[in-house]
This record gives C-alpha cells, structure tokens and sequence, in this order.
C-alpha cells in the first residue's frame, strides 16, 4: 500500500485554485479510477500518463485511485498530467513523497513521455504564488512565462523521465533536441527537498507589438486626428463616421502606439488573458504594450464577449484589455453583439454563466468604432452622389443603438480627402512621436491630479465623484448643462462631456478646464460644430 500527493492548479477564467492531486495504491486488479469532478479531456489523462510510462518510469501494476481535491471545484483540460503522473509513481517510491509535497505541477505528457505546453501557465503559477508554494514544474517551452512570477522558483523539463531524475536525485539523462533545434537545457536552480538537483531560471523577453504604423501617414483629418489624441490620452471611447477611404481604419490602426507602456501589474494581468486563450507570442512571453484586437463583423457573440462549450474562454473584449478594440464597420455586425458590449464598456469587465460554471475575464478597454454614413457610403450634407432611400439610410444608422452610442465619449465625422491634401499640398500632420509625448505628458498630469485614488485615467472616474472633488472654471459648463436641458445630452453624457473636458485641459496644459476646453468636449461628443478652433493634435 502506497500514497503520495503533489499539486497542480485549475483555472476558473484567468483565476486559478490550487488542486492537491492525490495517489493512493492497493493490492488488487489492476484498475485506474480518477475521480474529483474531472471533464473529458481530464479523465483521458489515464490513458496519457499510464502510457508515458514509455519513457523509462515502471507502471505499478495494482489498483489505482487518484483523488483531485477540493472535489467540488471544476476540473478541465490536460494540465493535470504531469501531477498526476508524478503523484503516482511516488505512491510507487519510484520517488520519495516527500519530495512531491510542496511542488506545483503544470503540464500535459505525450504517449512518448514528453511534456507539452497547455493553456494559462501565467495565471496557474500566480495562484501557486499567492497559495504559499515556491517551486513550480512546467513544460520547458514555457518555463519563460512561469518565471514571470516574483518568488517561483521555475523548473522547465522536457520530459517525464528528466523530471524522475532531478525529484530522485539522479543523474538527468541527456535529450534530444527538439523541433526547433535547442539544446537540453542545463538543470541547475531549483532546491528539491532532501536532493541536490537544482535548475536555472530562464530569462523574460518583452513582448513588441507593431510600431510600423505613423501617425503623419494619416492625410488631412485635423478633427479625427485630435479625437484620436484625447482618446489616448483619457481612454475614451471613438466612434469615427465617414465615406470609405477617408483613413478610418488608418486612424485606429495608429492608437495602440499613442499608449504608453503597460506598468508591470497591467502586464501581468494582458499576458494572463491571452494566455488562457493560448495566443502568447512565440518567445515572447510578456506583452507589455497595449493589446490591439480588430473582430471581423461576423464575430459570434461569444468570439466577442467570451464563452464557447464547457469552460467559457476569453473574448475579444478581453483580449483587448489594457488595450484597443477595433470594431471595423460596425453596422455590420449584428445588433445583438453590439448590444452584449454595453455591460463590459460600464464595469470593466465580462462575467460569463454557463453549466460548467461561471468565469469572470477582465474587459477594460477603449473601444473605437468605425462606420460608414450609409450602404453605399457617400451620404453627408455635401455630397449629393448617394443614391440610398431615406428608409435605407435610417435602418443602416439605427443598427447602432442609442444605449452604446451614448456610451461613447467622442463622435466625429471623419470627411473625404481633398486633392490638395492627397497631393501633399496641405498641411502635414504631427508624428506618431510627437502625438505619443503629449500623451504621456497630459497622462501624467492626470495621474498627479488622480494620486491616491484607485483610478489612473480620466475615463476611469465615475461621474459623481468627478463633479464633486473635480470641478471646471465657474460657468464652463453652463453650455453643456443647456444641452442636457435641452435632450441633446443625457446625464450620462454631462458626466462623460466633464471627462473630456478634464482631458482636453490636461493636453493644454491648463490647471482645471475653462469655457474653451468644455466647449471642445462637447463638440466631439456630440458632433456639432461650435465655432471652438481645433488645436489639439495641430501640426507640429
């Protein structure tokens, strides 16, 4: 009769619960039962593990039970092998149990012994951390990513017969390289209780996303070009309408690089997502710029917002978290969608019921939506050229509910270019480096202002408070609050003209906002002109 135990983690969405995977041994048929509310993929895993016995380890051959404890917890996918292996050839001896105890194990075993990489390594090992454990086995491929995580001492192995050798203390056999050609990896680092064997930790690369894309290729536009500036600046949501090729979609393709840098937290929480979601760059196991994510208008609902069978997954609100979503033509994606954004772009994030159980991913992104003014896209006050009935324009516009629209702060009309400027003889814009200096500057001007509090942006501020502890120049907002009487604001839309203002003030530089700075607000918010220049975002 033999017991061992070691610990592997579930992940719940980007949360993770430390599992104790428990092995006990008796005399007996030869059987193997896994119970502790596993799924498919899980129950398989006794096909797995009994044959990674091909790489050296001797199957015990007696009846098998092993125990995934707290019972109650949901249980999914192939991540469990490798503890569940380890835990039952340590109720075989083949390694002490004592050794296995304060070990967390993260990893799939292949029929030939070898350990393959699963989804949300991150987010597994941040659990480990904050349940108290130190040392943390995953596959080697992902052993980068793991070591992200402060106070984890990090052991990445290629397969189950290295891993045998370094718990018992014996000597790592040499491998073979793998598919990409690397070499065995030197084990030496990682202190196993009552052995000498140890392994080195593996250096963290930072994720670089495209920085191609300049500002100044964007011609004309000076009012899409200052929206897009305050957008970045405050974090607040686009909505860009114009005839097709007037830049659009060359205006938010620019944004990610107006954004500062990720702080290590914000890292922290982006790399968790998207490794969930299995996307991690290949070698580049942090993203510490801002996530850009552009759906096709086909997109599910749950390619959007997170869900699928079994366990839910991470959408593309969620994966542009900390970062942008780009919705491209948006009228064309169906009402229904659109409508399911309305909750995240309030609470900052998705909360996803399904049988299996419900998952909470976190969803704080600034949205950019495009869109043409019609089907055929010509319809504006200037050009008479649209050959759309009325009734067709009217359908096309309303597939954009009043509620999401009213959760967008800046609305612009983005106009077709002249000749003059596509020729290059109007003025040229400001540089992608320009715009990006005076966003961090008017963001760190608000983070002054904001010191103390748990938000960092202007768009963060709830309302109430921003009235109260944050106010404009006495009268600035008298026009605005017209408009409210007036219906052409709702109080949701005051309070989101407020936060604009506040940082339209920071890009100028000004200690609270005036006339002038909520004026500008509320003609971007609500697209009509009045009669306030256009500075911001001016040629440099």
């Amino acid at each position: 009769m033999g017991f061992a135990r070691t610990c592997s983690v579930a992940l719940v969405g980007v949360e993770g619960v430390v599992v104790e995977v428990q092995a006990d041994l008796e005399p007996g048929v030869a059987a193997f039962t896994l119970v502790g509310l596993p799924d498919k993929s899980l129950t398989e895993s006794r096909d797995r593990v009994r044959a990674a016995g091909n790489s050296g380890a001797t199957w015990p051959s007696k009846k098998l039970t092993v125990g995934l404890s707290p019972a109650s917890v949901p249980k999914a996918g192939s991540g469990f092998d490798l503890a569940v292996a380890c835990a039952v050839l340590g109720a075989a001896e083949r390694i002490d149990p004592r050794v296995l105890a304060d070990i967390v194990m993260i990893g799939e075993l292949g029929l030939d012994g070898r350990v393959r990489p699963v989804r949300g390594i991150l987010p597994a090992v941040l659990a480990a951390a904050d349940a108290g454990y130190e040392q943390v086995v995953v596959p080697e491929c992902a052993a980068a990513e793991a070591s992200l995580v402060p106070g984890v001492s990090v052991l990445g192995v290629r397969t189950l017969r290295q891993l045998i050798a370094v718990l018992a203390d014996e000597p790592v056999p040499e491998e073979e390289p793998d598919d990409q050609g690397r070499p065995d990896p030197l084990l030496a680092g990682l202190r196993v209780p009552g052995t000498g064997a140890a392994t080195g930790m593996h250096s963290v690369g930072a994720a670089q996303h495209d920085q191609h894309h300049d500002l100044a290729d964007v011609v004309g536009q000076l009012a899409a070009r200052a929206a897009v500036e305050v957008a970045a600046a405050g974090g607040h949501h686009l909505f860009l309408e114009g005839p097709p090729g007037a830049g659009k979609t060359m205006l938010a393709e620019r944004l990610p690089a107006l954004l500062p840098k990720l702080t290590r937290q914000e890292s922290l929480e982006v790399t968790a997502v998207h490794s969930v979601a299995g996307l991690l760059p290949v070698g580049k196991p942090l993203i510490d710029t801002a996530p850009y994510c552009a759906p096709h208008h086909s997109a599910t609902m749950q390619a959007l917002v997170g869900g699928g069978p079994g366990i839910a997954r991470p959408g593309a609100v969620s994966l542009s978290h900390r970062g942008i979503l780009f919705l491209d033509e948006t009228p064309e994606f169906s009402s229904q969608t659109l409508d399911a954004l309305r909750q995240p772009l309030e609470a900052g994030h998705v909360v996803i019921a399904r049988s299996a159980g419900v998952v909470r991913f976190p969803a704080k992104f600034l949205m950019v939506l495009a869109a043409n003014p019609c089907p055929c896209g010509r319809f504006s006050l200037r050009d008479t050229q649209c050959e759309c009935p009325p009734s067709a324009i009217r359908r096309y516009q309303a597939r954009l509910s009043g509620p999401l629209l009213d959760r967008v702060d800046l609305r612009v009309e983005v106009d077709a270019v002249t000749r003059a400027e596509l020729t290059g003889r109007g003025a040229g814009g400001a540089s992608t480096a320009t715009v990006a200096a005076r966003v961090r500057e008017a963001r760190e001007r608000a983070a002054t202002r904001l010191a103390g509090t748990p938000w960092r942006t202007n768009s963060e501020v709830p309302g109430r408070e921003m009235r109260n502890r944050w106010q404009p120049v006495g009268g600035a907002m008298d026009e605005a609050e017209r408009s409210l009487e007036r219906g052409v604001l709702t109080a949701r839309g005051l309070d989101r003209v407020l936060r604009v203002a506040w940082t339209v003030a920071d890009l100028a530089g000004h200690g609270r906002p005036d006339a002038t700075d909520v004026a500008l607000a509320l003609q971007l918010r609500t697209g009509v002109p009045r009669g306030v220049p256009i500075t911001i975002g001016a040629p440099a």
